[in-house]
């Protein structure tokens, strides 16, 4: 009896590509990994190298180069390639050079046959995953962003520093774009199960000098903390992005902070942010639906309001272009 292979693409062979491919590799996520890059020869590298890893790896993972138009009988296209702000610049500044880059990878990639799912990863996420929502012609189900998962895992991690608990122990989102205009939803962030709000609320004097304005600060800027002191981001956002793929090979309906282009959810339309969605093999199965704060809910519709606008100035450019 022929076993289907479960097999992955990763589109853009740097450092976030390959971070997610030794992931995915020491996680056992997948059968075959193709790498593919604008470098052909770097994405030969990248996978003789990864190779090289299954002496020590419990399980055995193919991985090759190929071309974007070899993706027919691919699962999963991982979609890393992008463009990098430079210091100074937001991940909205590179929004242009970005829209080209993937109009060109998604086009290839469906024209050669490919009909699963697209995760990506390439900045600015929210609006990139809805450049390849609207280029594909996929359904919102089929195109994930990694969204605000680091942001929320980042979090996590900033609790467990002041709680003295594991990370794992925690459970709370950041939502709204993967950038400047993100916030936590602390009504719904818990430690254990019990409320974040009523452990401080309950323990006022032990927990005085907890500040929830700095933890969310601090929680956006992890990642220009990072890239400003070694220029990029790369292993918190590869296993972000093999978490994602798992979920959907595996079916495990997990409920993960990502990208989705939303279609009535926190009554918004027509635009693609971060919230919690259950992931399986279809992709996005369901967008949950928090009873978010009022104040958190202005939060939210105001970074709604940011990722459309910069979606729709977009538009506008490219729609000015084709009639020059």
């Amino acid at each position: 009896m022929a076993i289907k292979s479960r097999k992955v693409t990763i589109v853009g062979s740097g450092l976030v590509g390959a971070a997610c491919a030794y992931s995915m590799i020491n996680q056992s996520v997948c059968d075959e990994i193709m790498m593919v890059d604008r470098t052909y020869d770097r994405a030969v590298a990248q996978a003789l190298d990864l190779s090289h890893c299954m002496d020590f790896t419990s399980t055995r993972t193919k991985v090759y180069a190929g071309r974007l138009e070899d993706c027919r009988d691919v699962d999963v296209v991982v979609l890393t390639a992008g463009a990098n702000p430079k210091p100074g610049q937001t991940r909205l500044d590179v929004l242009e050079e970005a829209d080209q880059i993937t109009r060109d990878l998604v086009s290839k990639v469906v024209a050669g046959g490919f009909n699963g799912v697209f995760v990506v990863a390439a900045n600015p996420v929210d609006i990139v995953t809805h450049i390849v929502q609207e280029v594909s012609g996929f359904p919102r189900s089929r195109v994930i962003g990694t969204g605000t998962s680091i942001d929320s895992a980042r979090l996590k991690t900033l609790l467990s520093e002041v709680f003295s608990i594991d990370p794992r122990s925690v459970n709370g989102y950041a939502m709204g774009e993967h950038g400047d205009s993100q916030f936590v939803a602390w009504s719904h962030v818990t430690i254990g199960g019990k409320p974040l709000l009523h452990i401080l609320d309950q323990h006022k004097e032990r927990f005085r000098d907890v500040n929830l304005d700095e933890i969310a600060r601090k929680t956006k800027d992890a990642g220009w903390e990072i890239f400003t002191r070694k220029g990029n981001t790369q292993f918190g956002i590869g296993n972000a992005l093999a978490y994602i793929v798992r979920s959907i090979l595996n079916d495990e309906h997990r409920i993960i902070a990502v990208s989705a282009v939303l279609e009535g959810e926190y009554g918004q339309r027509e635009v693609c942010t971060g919230v919690p969605a259950i992931i399986g093999d279809v992709g996005i199965e369901e967008v949950i639906e928090l009873n978010l704060s009022e104040e958190e809910l202005e939060k939210f519709n105001h970074s709604c309001n940011i990722l459309r606008n910069a979606m729709n100035g977009l538009r506008t450019r490219n729609e000015g272009k084709s009639m020059a």
